[in-house]
């Protein structure tokens, strides 16, 4: 049977572009809220708390968000946390521009902001399976992955342009009208979605034990959850408090930050880019593979002599990343019942970002006791190099899903 390319579905297309829309959105508003507290009002000691108040409500309810999202039409919980997300920006942006923004304000308003975008990823990933065939789910994910990583670099760059030609003000501005666009273009009319599945009637929390039930009792799932968290704790979170520190570490300028952090976006990109036309049989086996590239990788970056060969080693480590997350998804999506697909879906996310936290914090706690970050990324390498060996060795269903 002929199979029609994933840009010939519509409704997959409005999705695509509108998550990008979201995703652009979002990056922009961290960058600028972090330029506004550290520039305008001054308190770079501040910073931590609004990153926390951005960023802690939103892991604490995405698992909720996969309850509605099992519930509840998916395109309108997206339309409405767009929207909600749009009034909020420009309420920021009256507050900034009219110079009448302070810091408890914005660390409410982040908070909420955060909050709400707990809801979009679980509703979006999960309505991937509903609007594509089973064939073309590895490929579907890797575009969502690679557009999402784009995005999320893209967001930043144009930020920091606005910012530089006119006022912090714009940016805000500018941030709401993509968040904007995101929710007119998944606008639930402009989309059909099929009908609701869950049809379960039981309170929220029992919703969630359910979800987590669902997926204690799946190897695979467990499984792959102890894979992204190890990628998400030992790799993904330490880089991004190592890659500033390499780099004053090794005399570098803000341009070879900026180097290395583009270094890792494509290497991330490529790879979801070589995944959306290669099929992989073995998810759980390649999966694992990534795991061990992306640790071993890690591994050699901890000796990288200078920021030349660390920004070539980064762009490995990014590489391989993207081999761990995108079989996995595919494999949980084709898996799941579609009427828990929201709430594995959104633990699923709850352990790929729910780390980086912990992460922040530990690494940062041996740094302040003057421990060589060479040798934090060396340690951290070989704990998740342990882990990712007891799995291989305990876990042989896994390697062969």
């Amino acid at each position: 049977m002929e199979q029609h390319s994933l840009f010939k579905n519509r409704t997959f297309v409005l999705l695509l572009i509108a998550g990008v829309f979201a995703v652009v959105g979002f990056s922009m508003f961290l960058t600028t809220t972090t330029w506004y507290v550290v520039t305008i009002l001054g308190s770079a000691s501040s910073l931590g708390l609004v990153l926390i108040a951005a960023t802690v409500p939103r892991l604490l309810m995405m698992a909720f968000g996969g309850v509605l999202a099992d519930k509840y039409k998916k395109t309108t919980i997206m339309f409405g946390t767009n929207l909600l997300q749009a009034v909020l920006l420009f309420s920021i942006y009256l507050l900034v521009d009219t110079d009448t923004m302070t810091l408890g304000i914005l660390l409410g308003l982040a908070g909420l902001f955060g909050m709400l975008d707990a809801f979009f990823g679980p509703a979006s990933s999960s309505m991937i399976p509903k609007i594509v065939e089973k064939s073309q789910l590895q490929q579907a994910n890797a575009y969502f992955q690679g557009v999402d990583q784009v995005s999320f670099i893209a967001g930043p760059v144009i930020a920091g342009l606005i910012m530089e030609t006119n006022t912090i003000s714009t940016s805000y501005l500018v941030a709401m009208i993509l968040v904007l666009l995101s929710a007119v273009v998944i606008f639930p009319p402009f989309i059909k979605e099929a009908p609701v599945e869950n049809k379960v009637v039981q309170s929220p929390l029992n919703d969630l034990r359910e979800g987590f039930f669902y997926i204690r009792n799946s190897h695979f799932l467990l499984t792959g959850l102890v894979v992204l968290i190890t990628l998400n704790f030992f790799v993904f979170g330490a880089l991004h408090i190592a890659i500033p520190l390499l780099v004053d570490l090794h005399g570098g300028t803000p341009i070879n930050l900026s180097y290395m952090e583009v270094s890792l976006g494509l290497g991330m990109v490529t790879s979801t880019v070589l995944l959306s036309f290669v099929q992989i049989k073995r998810r759980g086996f390649t999966s694992l593979l990534g795991l061990f590239a992306s640790l071993a990788a890690l591994l050699v970056f901890s000796f990288a002599p200078n920021l030349t060969f660390l920004t070539a080693v980064v762009f490995i480590i990014g590489f391989s990343m993207s081999f761990v997350f995108i079989p996995f998804f595919t494999a949980a999506q084709e898996g799941t019942d579609s009427r828990l697909m929201g709430r594995v879906m959104s633990i699923i996310f709850l352990a790929m970002n729910g780390f980086d936290p912990i992460a922040y914090g530990l690494v940062s706690a041996f740094v302040a006791i003057d421990i060589p970050i060479q040798l934090i990324l060396f340690c951290l390498a070989i704990a998740g190099l342990v882990i990712a060996s007891t799995v291989f060795f305990k876990a042989k269903s896994y390697l062969r899903s």
